[in-house]
């Protein structure tokens, strides 16, 4: 058993699972409400996992009693950030005769998609869904006779405003550690920085006296004699709603050992993967038309990645599945047989170590097949199994998310999964580098903060958060799926929105609460999406692999778009793909390789003049200054920059001046300011 992790922030209506870390499925665990506000009733659950949601804002203290400790941890609980969200769907805009309609459903990731989860009511000539969400954009769809593959799909925006954010830092000042906390307002807030508070908590974990933390305005002070070796402090800005909290995790040297003090920053990402080129590789498709994709066979193909200049690939599920895919496991501890062994496994992470590439394993754990073990114990009355899965709300089977009937979604308030899981993480940790995680967002916050805490100090975790939500960035996962570029770059590649959408979706980062330490995933397709040639044509597909490659974050190559594939998960196209395209991205990984500042550099809006189909922006890091201008269109576009700059394409190495300040674009241009 160990202390159930760091304090908790949340808001009213947001409830908030608690559970024991490490443990153990025959023990007795119980929760109660230790401390409260004045005034406030709040109780939890007889229960070892429970969700914490009490109905009055303040700052709870709950004690978890378990077989040999007893602990204590702290939940914050904001005002209630929700506001009335109203969904509605005309009679006209059916597409069948409402006659006809048997059922009606609306899914949305606030209902986490389950099919008949939310049934609107019928007013009139329009069927409306009411309830209170906090201020966002939430695209949804009315499923028809409740088939989630003919929806009416809509976006609803609920007014208010983004989240503040802030970072903290840490110094041993000589005998106190300092803490400070650097807060920033919404980007759409009347208020400015100075107007934002700050409030600090010391980890429950560390041992702490009382009253030995000074806290003045945006700094806190400890005395070095009364803090304990390792020292954890969070940080949270509070405007008109509170930000991600941020964390620093101070640990004090010893005389006696030599040992010097150190800062960690557990929420900033491994310094390998602060912008690193990710390839995603689609496994059973890799090898070709004809040889059967095994380990081996990835292991002859890591020279073409090293060649792509790759620093990470990111595999699609490797364990024990009846499926091409992968995503239905039936075994957690063994790799699939038809790639090979587990020693296989290892010889091609080593051999991509030995290339310089790191390798991330897609770990998915919301889900497993129904042809699992677990699940048929479960299906079948097993003792012993019956809190394995979650059951839908009608009892009648195991829950399950879409229309995906052959994964069921495991129950993480049972101590028995959670251990289990937990020795997943264990076993294939220390082989990896990094874990993808699937389904991110069906998995409870309280398990992938003890995942992080868990894994080691240098490992990457990447959610999969449709769309991207900043509450994973807590103490949780470094890195994220960019969901809205994808959006954008599909809006724009389809002509349904200019180019500099794509501005506005890097900016929409900050707005909705992302810390500039979150490291964004920046892809223009992948395993689950059609191909962007498919989709949008040829014309727009060079500007739109650039993209990623000029922004900051991670880009990510889905295994055959630089050779120019249209099938989705096909066979690699080795023989027939376009090597000129191949070429292309080769020299975007060069480009983004020699000039730091397309990495590290600020991202800055200039005026500039050009059609629709192009944007033009500068990046900035202090030192090097750098303008880069995309044109998504078949025919080059003249681009009319606000400063000079030198004709001199760094990506091409082409000259494209037509003027003084004009340039021709035709897909991606770097160009250096005078």
């Amino acid at each position: 058993m160990r202390h159930p992790g760091p304090p908790r922030f949340t808001s009213v209506g947001e409830p908030v699972e608690l559970a024991p870390r490490a443990p153990d499925p025959d023990a007795d665990y119980t929760w109660t409400v230790a401390d409260a506000p004045d005034g406030a009733a709040a109780s939890v659950p007889d229960d070892p996992v429970v969700e914490f949601a009490p109905a009055e804002p303040g700052t709870y203290r709950l004690r978890l009693d378990g077989p040999t400790r007893t602990f204590s941890q702290t939940v914050r609980v904001f005002p209630d950030e929700r506001r009335p969200a109203r969904f509605e769907l005309h009679v006209d805009d059916l597409p069948v005769p409402a006659s006809e309609l048997e059922s009606l459903c609306l899914v949305s990731h606030f209902n986490e998609r389950l099919v008949g989860a939310d049934r609107p009511v019928r007013e009139g000539d329009t069927w409306a869904f009411e309830t209170e969400l906090p201020p966002g954009h939430y695209p949804y769809g009315f499923c028809i006779d409740d088939d989630l593959h003919d929806q009416v799909r809509d976006d609803l925006t609920v007014p208010g405003p983004g989240r503040p954010r802030v970072r903290l830092d840490a110094t041993v000042d000589g005998d106190h550690v300092v803490v400070t906390a650097e807060p920033s307002a919404a980007v759409d807030s009347d208020r400015g920085d100075d107007d934002v508070d700050v409030e600090f908590f010391v980890d429950d974990r560390d041992s702490l006296p009382a009253d030995a933390a000074t806290v003045d305005g945006r700094t806190l002070r400890v005395p070095v004699e009364e803090a304990p070796d390792r020292l954890r402090v969070h940080g949270v800005a509070v405007g008109e709603r509170h930000s991600v909290a941020d964390t620093v995790d101070v640990r004090l040297g010893d005389e006696a050992t030599g040992s010097e003090s150190s800062v960690v920053r557990p929420n900033d990402p491994p310094e390998w993967a602060a912008s690193p080129t990710v390839y995603e590789i689609f496994v059973r498709s890799f090898a070709g038309e004809t040889p059967d994709t095994t380990f081996a066979e990835l292991e002859r193909r890591v020279p073409y990645l090293e060649s792509l200049g790759v620093d990470c690939v990111w595999l699609t599920p490797v364990l024990e599945s009846p499926t091409t895919h992968g995503y239905h496991v039936t075994n957690y501890f063994e790799t699939a047989s038809d790639l090979g062994s587990r020693a296989g496994f290892e010889s091609f992470v080593d051999a991509c170590h030995d290339a310089g590439i790191r390798v991330v394993f897609d770990l998915v754990i919301n889900h497993t097949s129904r042809d699992h073990p677990f699940f048929q114990f479960f299906a079948a009355g097993v003792d012993d199994y019956d809190d394995h899965y979650l059951p839908r709300d009608n009892d009648v089977g195991a829950q399950y998310y879409f229309d995906w009937t052959h994964i069921p979604n495991l129950n993480f308030g049972s101590l028995a999964v959670r251990d289990w899981l937990l020795d997943v993480v264990d076993e294939w940790s220390g082989v990896v580098d990094g874990f993808r995680c699937d389904v991110a967002w069906g998995v409870p916050h309280g398990f992938w903060k003890e995942v992080h805490d868990r894994t080691p100090a240098d490992f990457l975790l990447l959610d999969e958060t449709i769309p991207r939500d900043p509450a994973y960035h807590e103490s949780e996962f470094h890195m994220h799926y960019d969901t809205t570029l994808y959006g954008a770059l599909r809006d724009v590649g389809a002509g349904d929105e200019p180019a500099d959408a794509v501005l506005d979706a890097v900016e929409d980062a900050r707005a909705v609460g992302f810390p500039d330490g979150a490291v964004h995933l920046r892809y223009v397709e992948n395993h689950d999406e059609d191909r962007y040639l498919d989709e949008c044509g040829a014309a727009p597909l060079r500007a739109a692999a650039a993209t990623p490659f000029v922004l900051p974050g991670a880009p990510m190559i889905y295994y055959g778009q630089e050779r120019g594939m249209t099938e989705y998960r096909g066979p690699m196209a080795w023989h027939d793909g376009d090597t000129d395209l191949t070429e292309f991205h080769r020299d975007l990984g060069a480009l983004r390789d020699d000039h730091d500042v397309l990495r590290d550099g600020d991202v800055e809006r200039i005026d500039y003049d050009a059609p629709d189909s192009a944007v033009a922006f500068a990046r900035d890091d202090g030192d090097d200054r750098v303008v880069v201008a995309l044109n998504f269109a078949a025919d080059a576009a003249s681009v009319t920059l606000p400063e000079p700059v030198d004709g001199t394409d760094l990506l091409s190495g082409d000259d494209v001046a037509t003027g003084e300040r004009s340039v021709a674009v035709s897909d991606a241009v770097v160009l250096r300011t005078e």
